[in-house]
Formats: structure tokens, sequence, C-alpha cells
């Protein structure tokens, strides 16, 4: 059995002035590194565009090609927002599951909520015969996967916290979360075998993960929502450090944890929806990244934990975005061919260092 990651002091009494001290150095590092990364992705892509044209496009110089402007304004800086708040979106899920269940293993792909989502869009996306490409473009479209996504999210995440009151092994709860993802991805191949062979391309192509799914026209939408579940995340912070210690430590503080769970529950499946729908069921960054910010930080204090997780998965999923163009010169590499060579390595060490 996986061996509690989490203090039995307060967490601030665990993080200490060592803590807020490791935490103004990482932000003084971090964030110049994600602005740094953010306008290096502007420069890279699988059209090579001289350095000094992007610059001239960028500072508003019309004189530039017309499709030049069009890859940067309209493809690189989109994808690159994306990935900022789809890393930062997936890393919180993971680090509020992780938290809720008291399990170092659990996150959005691991529990089957990425597979919940993945399945709403599915019906959406090959029980129609359409696509998520084609759909992203307009307002009602945008609509309809996101509540799809939502709804499979919302009714896999529901479906472990019901179980979770049964079962009480977190790696037997961690099973029955992969058990949940296995029937979500069989029901995905069931509307496979059904569906048009254009629905079933574009659907394995979603499937592989990208950070170009979503238009300069559809940006203010789903950074409208993606910040909306990020906030609501931040307004768990009192409540996320007070389950570290248990449910009964919590409720003596006065926190109402079925309120809290429900609370989770929803910025969760939000967040899953609206990152799975437009970038795919993206790998390994809700599962590694809040173990990468505790190494970095040394603290469990979700006042500094949080923000940070946020923070390191923008960092990893653009770093992931840009090395997927290193190894090919004809275009990107799906992102779950990037994501797994940062996670896994990260997953196996905490395992080591549990000692399973």
């Amino acid at each position: 059995m996986v061996k509690k990651i989490y203090p039995q002091s307060t967490p601030s009494a665990s993080s200490g002035k060592l803590g807020w001290s490791r935490g103004r150095t990482f932000f003084g590092l971090f964030i110049p590194l994600l602005l740094v990364l953010v306008v290096l992705s502007l420069f890279v892509g699988s059209v090579s565009i001289p350095a000094s044209d992007v610059w001239s496009i960028l500072t508003g110089d019309e004189s530039q090609k017309s499709s030049w402007r069009f890859i940067v304004m309209e493809t690189r800086l989109p994808a690159a927002l994306t990935a900022v708040l789809c890393g930062s979106a997936l890393a919180v899920c993971g680090l509020m599951l992780q938290t809720a269940f008291r399990n170092p293993l659990a996150g959005p792909g691991v529990f089957g909520i990425s597979n919940g989502a993945a399945l709403g869009v599915a019906l959406v996306m090959l029980a129609s015969g359409g696509s998520v490409m084609s759909t992203a473009f307009s307002l009602s479209g945008f609509m309809t996967i996101i509540i799809a996504a939502f709804l499979g999210a919302m009714a896999v995440t529901a479906l472990i916290f019901l179980f979770s009151l049964f079962v009480r092994n977190n790696v037997m709860l961690l099973v029955v979360g992969i058990m949940v993802g296995y029937l979500s991805s069989a029901a995905i191949s069931l509307l496979n075998f059904a569906a048009t062979e254009d629905g079933v391309r574009s659907y394995m192509v979603w499937g592989l993960g990208s950070f170009g799914g979503v238009s300069m026209r559809i940006m203010p939408y789903f950074a409208a929502i993606t910040l909306l579940g990020l906030f609501g995340s931040c307004l768990l912070l009192k409540p996320l450090n007070a389950l570290l210690l248990g449910e009964r430590y919590a409720e003596g503080l006065g926190i109402r944890t079925r309120r809290v769970r429900n609370w989770l529950l929803l910025v969760t499946g939000l967040l899953c929806a609206v990152t799975t729908a437009f970038c795919g069921p993206i790998a390994f960054l809700g599962l590694a990244v809040p173990h990468m910010a505790r190494l970095l930080l040394g603290t469990e204090n979700h006042r500094l934990l949080l923000p940070a997780t946020m923070l390191l998965g923008a960092v990893v999923a653009i770093a992931c975005h840009l090395a997927s163009f290193l190894f090919s010169d004809s275009g990107a590499v799906p992102i779950n061919a990037i994501t797994p060579l940062i996670g896994a390595p990260v997953i196996i060490y905490v395992i080591l260092r549990q000692r399973v």
C-alpha cells in the first residue's frame, strides 16, 4: 500500500520559514521562465519564419506576409495561451484530487475523469458524424462539447466519490477509478466502431493531444471558463489544508467536508471538461506536476503549493509544446508523446520514495 505523503502536523507548522523562502525563490525563477517560454513558442513552429519577421509581426508591422501574420497571431499565439491555461488547470485538478483522496497517485487521468470527459466529447463528435475541430469555431459548437465533456467528467468524478464512501483503501479506490476509466474507454470504442470513417479519424487525431485546437476567436471563452475554474480552486485553500489532517479534524475546525467535496467536484469537472474537450486527454500533467511542486517547495501548505502548482503546470505544458516541434521537421509531435517523458520518471521516483 502506498504510504501517505501528507504531514501529521498542521500545514503551516510543516512549511515554516523554509517553505516560504523556497516559495519566493520558486516564483522568482519560474515566472520569468514562463514568460521566456511563451515568447519562444511564438518563434518556433512547423513553418520556418525568420525571427526578425516574427518580431516585426508582434510589434504590429503590417508589411509582413499575411500568411506569416496568420501563423504567428492565429496559430502560435493561441496555442501558447492554451498550453499555459491547460497546464495550470490539469495540475490544479491533480493537486485537489490527491488532497481530497489522500492518495499520491490520484489524478484526472488515473481516476478516469479525463476518460469521462472524452466519452462526452465522443458522444457529440462521433454520434453526430462531426468533429471537435469543425464545431470549435462556433459558439454553439463550443458550448455543446463543453457541456458534453462537463457532464462526462462530472459523472465519473461523482461515481468515484460515491465509491470513496465505501472503499477506504486508497489503492483499491485507485483500482476502481482505473476500472471506471476502462468502462469509459470501452464505450468510446463502441462509438468508434459505429461511427463514420471521417469521425473516427478526427477523434483519433484529437485523442493524441494538442494545444492547437483553440482558435483566437474561441480563446476568450476558453480562457474565461478555465480562469473561472482556477479561481474556484483558490477558494478551497483553507478547506484543502484542513483536509490534509483528516475529515474529522477538518469538521472540528468548522469545515463542511461534504460541501467542500461537492465544490471540488464541480471545479474539477469544469477544468477537466474544458481542457479535455479542446486539447484531448493530456496525460501525466495532472498526476506528476503536483509532486514536482511538492519536491521543489518542500511543503504541503496549499496557500503556497496551489499557486506554485498552477505556475509549474503552465511551465511544463508550454515546455512540452515547444519540445513537440523538436522531434519532427514536418509538424508537431502529439503532446501525449512528450508528457510521459517528463511525468513517468517523476511518478516512478515518488513511488520508490514511498517504498511501495
